[in-house]
């Protein structure tokens, strides 16, 4: 919308221009009317459409034609102004005027015209008859006032309607000629209705009705006046409304209705709600709102964000098998001028076993975009109309800017959910592999990937200590050479290379050399196509030793030639690296080799648990010898209590004796048993702490 609004009166002399202006400020007729009048503003408070306002006054006798022109150029509205009692003036209109601002105007950006009858206090009879074929001839014209400057007759609405015809001009919305809207404007209008429609089933109900109402006019329609709205379009149109709601045909009609009944304001508030310019296309503002990200940080989706990304999948995720087909992609970017996804995403995220986006590869491509190039993703939220759904200022408020990382560093914490991972490696090292892995390819499925749908990309979630976190997978080009800061910035590193390959590993050991020696970000080598023959590397060093003089975890062995979905624990421990990248942790393998692997090993033997079994039989005896041999005795109330007492004794004594007695050999026996696997027990504990020592000792000497 303009900011300000300049209006131009020009026509013969003598046809009242200056007098006009002159009772529109006064707002009486002036007794002297100079040949000229000033450039007046009137303040946007005043104007019915908050704008400011600048009328200008044109005199043949006072200006030249060079003058003339100029200010036709800086004119955002024209008024040719006749007398309604002078037939010549209103012949110039066509014959001098008309043609004259035809010429000094762009065909492209012609400025709106509105012939202006004054003095009609000096006749009873309309010119509209003589006016009528001059405004169906020239399309320009917006419309036609007569007024009397004398007599105060319409001249608030004579600068109303210039106004109007600039700040809500018809030409980009309608065609007169053909009684209907303009494509531009039929593409703006069916995007803001797939917006509005919640639910993506082609109607809008009462409540999509009254959201968009309230959306755009700031009030909800009564439900008698809904009823109104659609009575209207059913007695027009006869798919107009279905199943009780508006369909985009009787969206497009009741627009097509203000239009020819002079309400096209009502028309453009929408348009600029919904972020369109004059020219029925999104503003640079709208699409593109400013977000500062300062060094060192990035770009993430917040919470209602992904809840809007949810609904917005949800609706169109027409057969709920959590995933999009391609039919059902197409339809849910029909809101966007261009197809924002290629092919290339279907190997970026994980798909289902069709190829089809997932709704976790929905929301990483999301996530991908977003942290990649923010100003894309905020576009792509404003085709989808998140601001206005969520009645927020700006899609801006989707956007999360992290902590700068070294904060992180600092206080040894991270609130971040994506990490990157760059992978370097000599090409044909496995790379592309690791890559589609991630993504649950295995090596067979790998192989229908298409060349030119191949991405250097791939994202997905994964879980640290129970929390979801996005790690996003970058193949980085093998030329060492060219890289720049922005390409190896990342939260780890990866340098793959290929077991079977002799030349392969030199790669890495140069490109560790060369960039992350003395640098602070952690760095995993990757022993790629492990189920090949492992050769010997052309290298200096063996890459085992080359690990342990750099102080890097050993080589991590990777394959994705499997028959099921490939191991990703690997990708597990790449985004714990990169989320506390202060903590070395102590292995990354289950190699069975390593001091580490060793002594968890040993912690787990079934030696451990053998002994806190017996330990605890051990345990039960002693409380059965603390006991004694019971005796059955009658209670005391009954007569003959000792003599019973007696009898029972001597009835049950060599059972209890023989019951006592094998239970004593029996605790004895426990006991010694029990005594050697405490012993047990005590030297593996002390052999696993000397292991964990030798192993700490064995890393602060590396």
């Amino acid at each position: 919308m303009r900011k300000d609004v300049r209006i131009l009166l020009v026509g013969e002399p003598k046809v009242g221009k200056t007098s006009l202006i002159m009772s529109l400020v006064s707002e009486e007729f002036p007794d002297e009317v100079p040949l000229r009048a000033e450039e007046i503003t009137i303040p946007a408070d005043v104007t019915p459409e908050r704008v400011p306002t600048h009328i200008v006054d044109y005199s043949e006798a006072e200006q030249s034609d060079e003058q003339l022109y100029q200010e036709i150029s800086k004119a955002n509205v024209i008024c040719i102004v006749y007398s309604v009692n002078n037939k010549k003036s209103i012949e110039k209109v066509t014959s001098h005027w008309i043609p004259l601002i035809n010429d000094r105007t762009d065909k492209d950006s012609r400025v709106p015209l509105i012939l202006v009858g004054n003095k009609s206090d000096l006749v009873e009879h309309s010119s509209m008859e003589t006016i009528l074929p001059i405004m169906n001839q020239y399309q320009d014209i917006e419309t036609c006032v007569e007024c009397s400057a004398k007599n105060l007759k319409n001249i608030s609405e004579l600068f109303y309607y210039a106004q109007k015809a600039v700040l809500h001009p018809t030409g980009p919305l309608y065609c007169p000629e053909e009684k209907e809207l303009k494509p531009s404007c039929i593409k703006a209008l069916t995007r803001i209705f797939k917006v509005s429609d919640l639910d993506n089933d082609g109607i809008l109900n009462d409540n999509e009705l009254n959201f968009f109402q309230r959306t755009c006019f700031n009030t909800p329609l009564a439900p008698q006046a809904l009823e109104d709205v659609k009575n209207v379009v059913r007695r027009n149109m006869l798919d107009g409304v279905k199943d009780n709601g508006l369909t985009l045909k009787g969206f497009l009609f009741l627009h097509t209705l203000f239009i020819q009944r002079g309400r096209h304001e009502t028309t453009w508030t929408v348009l600029r709600r919904f972020g369109y310019d004059d020219d029925l296309e999104l503003t640079q503002e709208y699409l593109f709102p400013i977000v500062k990200i300062p060094a060192d940080c990035t770009t993430e989706l917040n919470h209602n964000a992904y809840l809007f990304l949810q609904s917005v999948f949800d609706k169109h995720d027409k057969d709920r098998d959590c995933a999009l087909s391609p039919e059902e992609v197409r339809d849910l970017f029909k809101v966007f001028p261009y197809m924002p996804w290629g092919p290339d995403v279907n190997n970026t995220v994980c798909t289902n076993e069709q190829g089809w986006i997932t709704y976790q590869g929905y929301l990483s491509q999301w996530t991908l975009t977003t942290y990649l190039d923010v100003q894309r993703s905020l576009e792509y939220l404003g085709y989808l109309g998140y601001s206005i759904i969520y009645e927020q200022e700006s899609q801006a408020a989707a956007i999360t800017v992290t902590r700068n990382k070294r904060i992180d560093l600092q206080k040894k914490q991270t609130q971040r959910s994506v990490f990157r991972c760059n992978v370097l490696g000599a090409r044909n090292s496995g790379k592309s592999g690791f890559l589609q892995a991630f993504l649950g390819k295995n090596l067979q499925r790998q192989r229908r990937i298409r060349e030119d749908h191949k991405s250097l990309y791939a994202i997905s979630t994964t879980y640290v200590y129970g929390q979801e976190k996005y790690l996003l997978l970058h193949e980085v080009m093998p030329d060492l050479d060219s890289l720049t800061d922005v390409d190896l910035a990342c939260d780890v590193v990866c340098l793959v290379y290929d077991v079977n390959d002799p030349r392969s590993f030199e790669f890495c050991a140069k490109a560790f050399k060369q960039y992350f020696i003395d640098s602070k970000t952690p760095c995993v080598v990757i022993a790629a196509k492990s189920d090949l023959h492992e050769v010997r590397q052309h290298s200096s060093l063996s890459p085992h030793d080359f690990c342990r003089k750099h102080k890097l975890h050993p080589p991590q062995p990777f394959t994705c030639n499997t028959s099921e979905a490939p191991n990703k624990d690997v990708f597990t421990r790449l985004t714990t690296m990169a989320m506390y990248p202060h903590i070395r942790l102590r292995c990354l393998c289950a190699c069975n080799r390593c001091a580490y692997c060793l002594c968890q090993n040993l912690l787990k033997l079934e030696l451990l648990r053998s002994v806190k079994a017996q330990l605890h039989r051990a345990m039960q005896n002693r409380s059965i010898l603390r006991e004694g041999p019971r005796l059955h005795s009658v209670p005391p109330s009954v007569p003959g209590q000792r003599h019973q007492e007696r009898w029972n004794v001597e009835s049950t004594g060599d059972e209890n004796i023989s019951c006592s007695l094998c239970s004593r050999h029996m605790a004895q026996a426990d006991l010694k048993n029990s005594t050697f696997w405490l012993r047990a027990s005590v030297g593996a504990t002390v052999f696993a702490v000397l292991g964990f020592a030798m192993y700490r000792a064995l890393l602060k000497q590396r």
